[in-house]
């Protein structure tokens, strides 16, 4: 705990962000072994202490994900049986109700891994229309998103998902097929990442000592999850500066628009999720 918040800290500093939060998981247990906020306080002396720097970020504050969710839109089309593994996608330039769905990288087709080493949003969308929306909404939900995790903390968050609703625009199911429009906190989506690197496996997160083995539900198939893992792999090879030396990572970014007052403002917030060990999965963290 205090060396990732020791951690974060300097991050704020050397990259003047206005905050920083740490969540840390144990994926064969689901023990919650880190979650940090910077700046913070000091709790032996409140005097003066503004009641923002109060706030637990990793569970009060939901963001929009961003392309953190990508790796779950290629495992649903996956495993909806939509797509083939070695599918090459059409992710020239489109529009849905007028809107153009831009890549920073465009590139004329990508295999599914290129995909989320491009992180494309193009094709995440062609891979989310060849599937109703409750295809994605129930891979969503299975991994955690828009569930309590009932831990018994005060002021958490659930999130928005709109799961139930009957109307989608297709511009709406492209949109949260790359992370927009939808809600989640940070511990939440360290919750999605230890089921992806427990290849399939939703454990509940704890935040006392918990004694292996922790017996899961399955909600995705252990094959194509371990297909996702090694893509992630790939994205930190390909994205150097979030390589670990001595150790196999597997990562995804994800950049969103900060929303205040219910509007969109010209602030960003940066996310990482990623597994760690890639050969046999133990951790699972996200920082934003």
């Amino acid at each position: 705990q205090s060396m990732v918040y020791r951690e974060i800290k300097k991050a704020v500093s050397e990259n003047n962000a206005e905050s920083a939060t740490a969540v840390l998981v144990d994926v064969r247990t689901g023990e919650v072994l880190a979650m940090a906020t910077a700046p913070s306080y000091n709790p032996n002396n409140r005097v003066g202490v503004k009641s923002e720097l109060m706030r637990n970020r990793a569970i009060t504050d939901t963001f929009e994900p961003g392309s953190t969710v990508k790796p779950f839109v290629v495992l649903t089309a996956l495993q909806r049986g939509v797509v083939k593994r070695d599918e090459i996608i059409n992710t020239t330039s489109f529009k849905l109700n007028g809107k153009e769905i831009v890549d920073v990288a465009p590139r004329a087709q990508q295999t599914l891994d290129e995909i989320l080493m491009n992180s494309s949003n193009r094709g995440v969308t062609r891979l989310a229309l060849r599937m109703p929306p409750s295809a994605l909404m129930e891979t969503y939900q299975n991994a955690g998103l828009s569930k309590p995790t009932d831990l018994g903390l005060i002021g958490e968050q659930v999130g928005i998902l709109n799961a139930n609703r009957k109307r989608w625009a297709d511009i709406e199911r492209a949109t949260v097929a790359y992370g927009y429009g939808i809600t989640a906190t940070p511990l939440q989506i360290a919750r999605a990442y230890a089921t992806l690197g427990s290849f399939g496996v939703y454990r509940p997160l704890s935040i006392t000592k918990v004694d292996p083995p922790v017996i899961g539900k399955r909600v995705f198939s252990e094959k194509i999850t371990k297909d996702i893992v090694g893509i992630l792999e790939k994205v930190a090879i390909k994205n150097k500066r979030v390589m670990v030396e001595g150790y196999r990572v597997g990562v995804k970014t994800g950049t969103a628009r900060k929303i205040e007052n219910g509007h969109y403002v010209k602030k960003y917030v940066a996310f990482t999720a990623g597994i760690a060990p890639i050969s046999d999965p133990r951790y699972a963290l996200v920082i934003l």
